[in-house]
């Protein structure tokens, strides 16, 4: 894993955690504020219950005969929590012959309240509320601030009594805002914890990444010098004694670990991050044209024919150097997968948004690969032959290389099979 796949990784876990806290903090407060809810509109309802059961007793106080809270231990029982805080309320009575009457009532002090039924248009707009809260049937419900209980009787006569809720709705809104605004900086405080924490995890991770590196090509440098006194030495042996099959494997396996140590430093460097300042526009197609050209007298040796299906004009913003590492690695691992007489195609066209990305195709004939798991292709040291006959050369990583360079440009690699082709996709942006 290289530093940039680190930080992709990193990034992903702070997304991660952040959707938690969001989801968290959302169940938190949708909990509170419906729980708050729940509990002020159960009192509002039990309040409306205690003025429908109390009516009686109520209007006796438009007569002035009455105080109903003078003497009712359960009608003060009923109201003195919420009217300490309501405004007022209303009891709208309809008579059988469907005449509307009203009476609005102010404050709360203990020993009596004040009517306000000569207030008209406050009456006026409560005998609106009643008409349509009756219209609707429904037992509870509310107009503006205003929450209202519904009970009528067999004889058409009916009552409609409404509590000024202005108090509870407005503290439901305070909370809400609260919520929001506490749940808000708690993502902003979560956000930065879990970013500094995150890099100082990782960091570890990054400088064990750096130091292999350093170690692979340090490696790699050392293991020059001795290989090349093994082949000096092999070649004179030869010189003076004549070759061998000892001299000539000892040879062999000194091609084979030039190769490996090659692809190691190839390795190393694929993981290297580029410095976009240095990227420019580049013709694709010229690129593609100029890695595929090499491989086709060593196609026309093992008698495979070499295809192009390459568009004019097809650019894309990198490197060219990696357009061409990525189209040589595809060729030669067609090459030496291809069926004998089989054939290779090679294909560029433009893709992506205003046609900004390149997609590269290669296909060769593979007629064994109807059951193979293509998705282990891009594994580092990944052979589909499990023998790993060397015949073919190779070590398993140009694949990964490749993976690595789609992925440096924001795209993807892909294998598929059909009708005895095998076409790796690369999509680049």
């Amino acid at each position: 894993m290289n530093t940039r796949e680190i930080h992709i990784l990193r990034k992903k876990f702070i997304f991660i955690f952040m959707v938690s806290v969001i989801l968290s903090v959302g169940i938190i407060g949708l909990a509170l504020n419906s729980a708050t809810r729940i509990i002020n509109v159960t009192s509002i309802h039990r309040t409306l219950d205690g003025l429908i059961k109390y009516q009686d007793d109520i209007e006796s106080v438009i007569s002035g005969t009455e105080d109903p809270f003078s003497n009712n231990a359960g009608l003060i029982k009923a109201f003195s929590e919420f009217m300490t805080r309501s405004r007022h309320f209303c009891l709208v009575s309809k008579s059988p012959d469907g005449t509307f009457s009203a009476a609005v009532y102010y404050g709360y002090t203990g020993d009596s309240i004040g009517s306000g039924d000569e207030n008209t248009s406050v009456s006026s707009r409560y005998i609106e509320y009643a008409e349509k809260a009756i219209e609707s049937g429904n037992k509870y419900g509310r107009y503006g601030m205003n929450y209202y209980e519904y009970s009528g009787s067999g004889d058409g006569s009916a009552v409609v009594a409404f509590i000024d809720c202005t108090s509870e709705i407005n503290s439901g809104s305070r909370l809400l805002t609260i919520t929001l605004i506490i749940g808000l900086v708690a993502l902003l405080i979560s956000y930065l914890i879990v970013r500094r924490l995150s890099l100082r995890i990782i960091r570890p991770v990054i400088e064990n990444n750096r130091r292999q590196k350093e170690f692979i090509t340090n490696a790699s440098h050392e293991l020059k010098t001795p290989l090349a006194v093994i082949r000096a030495n092999t070649e004179l042996t030869e010189i003076m004694n004549g070759p061998s099959e000892w001299t000539a494997s000892t040879l062999n396996q000194v091609d084979r670990m030039n190769g490996l140590i090659q692809n190691l430093v190839m390795i190393t460097k694929s993981a290297e991050q580029e410095d976009k300042s240095e990227l420019s526009e580049i013709d694709a197609g010229k690129a593609v044209n100029e890695s595929v050209t090499p491989y086709e007298s060593l196609a026309a040796q093992k008698g495979i024919t070499l295809e192009r299906n390459i568009e004019e004009n097809v650019t894309i913003t990198a490197d060219a150097s990696k357009i061409r590492q990525l189209t040589t690695l595809l060729v030669d691992n067609a090459i030496k997968y291809c069926d004998e007489n089989g054939r290779i195609i090679v294909g560029l066209k433009a893709t992506g948004k205003r046609k900004k990305g390149i997609c590269l195709t290669v296909s060769n004939s593979y007629a064994a690969g109807k059951d193979v798991d293509y998705n282990l292709f891009f594994d580092r040291f990944y052979r589909e032959d499990s023998s790993h006959n060397i015949d073919k050369g190779g070590y398993g990583i140009g694949l990964s290389i490749a993976d690595s360079i789609c992925s440096r440009y924001g795209g993807e690699i892909k294998a598929s099979w059909e009708d005895g082709m095998i076409t790796f996709t690369c999509l680049l942006y």
